[in-house]
């Protein structure tokens, strides 16, 4: 997350206040669990054995579905409340630790990790050049990166002023009691997305447009509609040449 006051991520202080509601409904809120994640969770691929990094936990979805599949864990996380919700879910079977994805991840290995997963978390991050370039050292040869992020035509509809450029956006997003705190994060065009990824040695697999699940249809009517019709999220699977 890119600095914006302070030298914090520009949303954190937005998610140490929703951690509470976001912990409480990330299993059936309909854009996470029937829509971005299903997607997500396809570019995976089979990970039992294999060494996963989840960067960005949130409180500990992917982290728990990864490891009930064999894989071998570690997580990250920049919000402190979410990094205790991660560690209550998880127990002894995933290390989480808190960490800015700005910054170097000096704390892991070179060329040890066979599969880093982020979902939903390179939006608030400005420049990916620094954080890129930490997922390609620290992934094995052939390893390879699955993310998601919000979808530029989204965004751009609702509220960006200039597609071309990288633009610091705010959104209102409502807590369960009624009340709404101010999101900040990043609006950048798919030609950045992409190029990005090219120029810190990574090479594009698969990239997904969702599309909303049937249980979405039978939980939430309106919501797939509207999924069904406009994009919302971007998926990406991209291997560390």
């Amino acid at each position: 997350m890119q600095t914006y006051e302070n030298d914090q991520p520009i949303s954190l202080d937005a998610y140490e206040t929703l951690a509470d509601d976001y912990a409480a409904v990330v299993d059936s809120n309909p854009y996470n669990a029937y829509y971005e994640r299903p997607t997500t969770r396809s570019l995976l691929g089979d990970v039992e054995g294999k060494r996963v990094l989840d960067a960005g936990s949130g409180s500990g979805s992917y982290s728990e579905w990864l490891v009930n599949r064999g894989a071998d864990v570690f997580a990250i996380e920049v919000s402190p409340k979410l990094v205790q919700f991660s560690r209550q879910r998880l127990g002894e079977r995933v290390e989480v630790r808190q960490a800015d994805l700005r910054k170097p991840l000096d704390f892991l290995q070179t060329a040890s990790f066979d599969l880093i997963v982020c979902p939903l978390v390179l939006h608030y991050i400005e420049d990916w050049s620094n954080v890129l370039a930490e997922f390609h050292r620290i992934l094995k040869q052939d390893g390879y990166l699955v993310f998601s992020i919000h979808h530029p035509w989204m965004e751009i509809t609702l509220l960006g002023n200039n597609y071309f450029e990288t633009e610091l956006v705010e959104d209102n997003w409502k807590r369960r009691n009624g009340e709404y705190v101010k999101m900040r994060y990043f609006r950048r065009p798919l030609s950045q997305t992409l190029s990005s990824l090219a120029q810190a040695g990574f090479e594009i697999e698969q990239l997904v447009e969702p599309q909303p699940t049937e249980e979405c249809q039978m939980k939430y009517p309106a919501i797939y509609e509207q999924l069904s019709l406009q994009p919302w999220f971007l998926c990406i699977r991209a291997r560390k040449k």
